[in-house]
């Protein structure tokens, strides 16, 4: 593997384990017992409401198969060779964030903890995520392949969001020792702000330019 594939390779892996370990937590969820990890933050109250319930169940599984399913899309051998399997992901990750995960990520946002700069932290970030899609899916409707694929690349950096926010937590926990909730509230906006501005500085670098030209 030449030096240039090492770190596209590590990326891909990485977001590849991550995706199988995300599995490995929603599971345990699909019980619909209340005393699980993230619920158990919840109050009783909130968790009888019943929007937070479809709201919850309904993002887990979608934001874990759009995660795993826009990973496929970025890589250029499987896009040129199976371009058709390529257009139904793209049709099933697009109608998944659309319908699915964003409306029912905006849902929990309202329930976020952490008080107001929680909720619109999160709020935003569904908000971000929903139009970044819509663009890509309307930039691929005018046959603008360039244009679709930076979207997109905006729009998987706000799906990647779920793992900065794991990592962020961990790395300001254990290398600096913040507390719960600076911590909390700093990965809320730091986990699809800094994925953006990551992905807004490879779209400048001509990234999606590369993948058009491997693509074809």
């Amino acid at each position: 593997m030449s030096r240039k594939l090492v770190i596209p390779a590590l990326f891909f892996l990485s977001i590849a384990a991550f995706t199988i370990l995300m599995l490995t937590k929603v599971i345990p969820y699909l019980s619909f017992e209340p005393e699980i990890d993230f619920l158990t933050t919840k109050t009783d109250r909130v968790l009888a409401k019943k929007d937070f319930q479809v709201g919850f169940y309904v993002h887990i599984l979608s934001s874990w198969w759009v995660m795993g399913i826009g990973l496929f899309q970025f890589i250029p051998s499987f896009v040129k060779k199976y371009r058709r399997l390529h257009q139904t992901l793209g049709k099933v990750y697009v109608f998944s964030i659309l319908f699915l995960a964003a409306p029912s990520g905006f849902v929990l946002a309202l329930y976020a903890n952490g008080g107001l700069p929680a909720k619109v932290g999160f709020s935003l970030q569904c908000l971000v995520w929903w139009l970044t899609t819509l663009v890509a899916w309307y930039e691929i409707r005018k046959n603008q392949w360039q244009r679709h694929i930076e979207w997109m690349m905006r729009s998987y950096a706000v799906t990647l969001a779920a793992m900065s926010l794991r990592v962020g937590s961990y790395v300001m926990v254990y290398f600096l020792s913040t507390k719960p909730i600076e911590t909390y509230l700093t990965v809320t906006w730091a986990s699809w702000v800094v994925n953006l501005i990551i992905a807004e500085v490879l779209i400048y670098n001509n990234l999606g330019t590369y993948l058009i030209h491997k693509i074809r």
